[in-house]
Formats: structure tokens, sequence, C-alpha cells
């Protein structure tokens, strides 16, 4: 692994060539709120009528986690070994992020009657900017 894509320890900021991985992770973090957001709607349209929309946001949620995993390991933060620590920390970022969105999207629809599938839109794209910090610092950090 080049020096220059190293996972930046804990309380660094990304500069010079850091910034090529800052860059990856927003490509890749719109492609996979994009994902996350195509498998829930694609899933709500299939199986709205017969499933919960919290069922579905669930079963949206193992999709997507898995894909963004593979993505951030190899592409952005560039680690090897590790897989299974690695995913168990990725993992605990997004089911916190889940467990917001488990409360937020039911005020959000119930509430404020927002239709489903954009305040799910809503949520998206403001937890995404919330766990870039927590990958570099916590999932994929290495000493």
């Amino acid at each position: 692994m080049a020096e220059t894509d190293a996972v930046v320890p804990s309380g660094d900021i990304p500069q010079g060539r850091d910034y090529r991985r800052m860059m990856r992770f927003i490509a890749v973090g719109l492609v996979n709120t994009a994902f996350a957001f195509a498998v829930f709607g694609a899933l709500e349209l299939l199986w709205g009528d017969a499933l919960p929309y919290l069922i579905v946001l669930a079963l949206s949620h193992v999709v997507a986690v898995l894909e963004a995993f593979a993505v951030q390991r190899i592409w952005v933060f560039r680690v090897h070994g590790r897989i299974l620590p690695d995913l168990l920390r990725f993992w605990s970022v997004y089911l916190g992020a889940f467990a917001v969105n488990l409360v937020v999207l039911p005020l959000l629809v119930e509430v404020l009657q927002v239709p489903v599938i954009p305040a799910q839109a809503g949520f998206l794209a403001v937890s995404a900017v919330v766990t870039y910090a927590l990958h570099q610092r916590f999932s994929f950090r290495r000493k």
C-alpha cells in the first residue's frame, strides 16, 4: 500500500495526496447512497404493499452495507487483511445510522406526512456525511 493511501490516523485532516482518498470517498459515497436508495426504492415498490416499510428498510440495509463495505475497503481506504474485524467495525457504524433511521423515518412519514421514498432520500443524504468521519477514524483505521 502506498504511503499516500494509508488510512489517516485519528484526528488528522487529509492533506496533500490524502486528498485523493477523500475524493474517492465522495465519489463512492454518492454511488453507495444512490445504490442504497435504489435498493430501498425497488423493494418498497415491489413489496411495499405486502411488507411494512421498516421491514423493507431492514432488508435494503443489509444489501447496501455489504456493497458499501466491499467498495470502500477496496477502492477508498485500500486496506488488506482483517476482513471480519473491519466488517464488524464498518457495520457498527451503519447499525448506529440504522437505529437513528428507525426513529427518524417513522417521524417523517407518520408525523410530518412526508412520502416514504423522499423521506428516506433525505435521511441518506445526511447520514452519508456523518459516516465518512466514522469510517476513516474507526472502521478502516490502522495503527
